[in-house]
């Protein structure tokens, strides 16, 4: 009986210490645990919060402006044609007036208006010689008191563009003249050759010769003096033909200033510019050179057949 209680007394206690036991290690085990997630968590948090913060950076990331376009002005195609003077940019000048007129200069920065007679290019050809007589031919100017004068050929003439054009001609021997377009040689005279008057030959070559090759360019002189306008015979305020003498370089265009603006007159081979219902005549003149240079004219009074000094000139190139 004594044994009976003794052994139930030390189950009752293996009992206690197996559940002290087991007591004491779940809460050792929940320590742990905790320890664990008290030390884990806030890197985990920090990762996280840094992740999302990048995300949401990528996110609201404002959009990138668009890229401004270049102000830088394309190239004009028509630069080295005819027409260029419609697309670039012009600077304008003025000039003092001479005192029977009232003028003004505006110099466009353009492109040649030159037809088939390009500045700055040499044209091979051959010269031949003519007598020149008082210097008078097609390009109506009358005589001249310069015979170093020049017939340009009918195709360069172009409708008398050539006239009033300073040449360069050189000959193989090295010998130079400078001629004055005042006159068209007719055909056979090919494209290239200039008919040149005795007196501008013999500078290259006697004049027995009778023919020789040749280089020749365009010129824009040093000295020149200043521009005249001649209105034709018979021009009256309902026709007129308008002519322009003395210019350092060949002419693009001549107008007139009607009630509806500039108006451009149509060119003859005799070198005038007409206005058959009269439009314009006896109003302002507006020349236009090849360089893209104009010059306005005012003052010059209709008087058929007078030669009418402006005072202005066109610039050298």
């Amino acid at each position: 009986m004594q044994e009976t209680r003794q052994a139930a007394r030390q189950r009752r206690h293996r009992r206690r210490l197996m559940v002290g036991t087991t007591a004491g290690l779940a809460v050792t085990g929940l320590l742990v645990c905790l320890v664990m997630t008290m030390q884990s968590d806030p890197k985990g948090d920090a990762g996280r919060s840094s992740a999302t913060a990048v995300a949401d950076s990528e996110e609201t990331l404002p959009p990138t402006p668009p890229r401004q376009k270049s102000s830088t002005p394309s190239p004009s195609a028509s630069s080295p044609t005819l027409s260029a003077s419609a697309t670039t940019p012009k600077a304008s000048a003025t000039t003092s007036a001479a005192p029977s007129s009232a003028s003004s200069r505006t110099a466009p920065a353009t492109s040649s208006l030159a037809g088939r007679i390009q500045p700055k290019r040499t044209y091979q050809g051959v010269a031949t010689v003519y007598k020149a007589g008082v210097g008078d031919g097609a390009c109506s100017y009358g005589p001249s008191s310069d015979m170093m004068i020049a017939a340009m050929n009918t195709t360069d003439y172009e409708t008398s563009a050539a006239c009033g054009a300073h040449v360069l001609v050189r000959a193989a021997n090295g010998a130079s003249v400078t001629v004055r377009i005042t006159n068209e040689c007719p055909l056979p005279c090919a494209p290239g050759q200039l008919d040149l008057s005795e007196q501008a030959f013999a500078k290259l070559a006697p004049v027995s010769t009778g023919r020789i090759a040749i280089t020749w360019s365009l010129l824009s002189p040093d000295a020149s003096g200043t521009i005249s306008i001649r209105y034709k015979n018979g021009s009256s305020p309902y026709w007129c033909g308008v002519q322009a003498i003395g210019h350092r370089n060949p002419l693009a265009r001549l107008e007139v200033r009607t009630g509806g603006g500039w108006r451009q007159l149509a060119r003859t081979d005799y070198n005038y510019f007409l206005s058959p219902d009269g439009s314009g005549c006896g109003g302002a003149i507006r020349l236009t050179d090849i360089y893209g240079e104009q010059l306005t004219i005012s003052g010059i009074a209709l008087r058929p057949e007078a030669v009418q000094s402006t005072g202005v000139q066109f610039a050298r190139h």
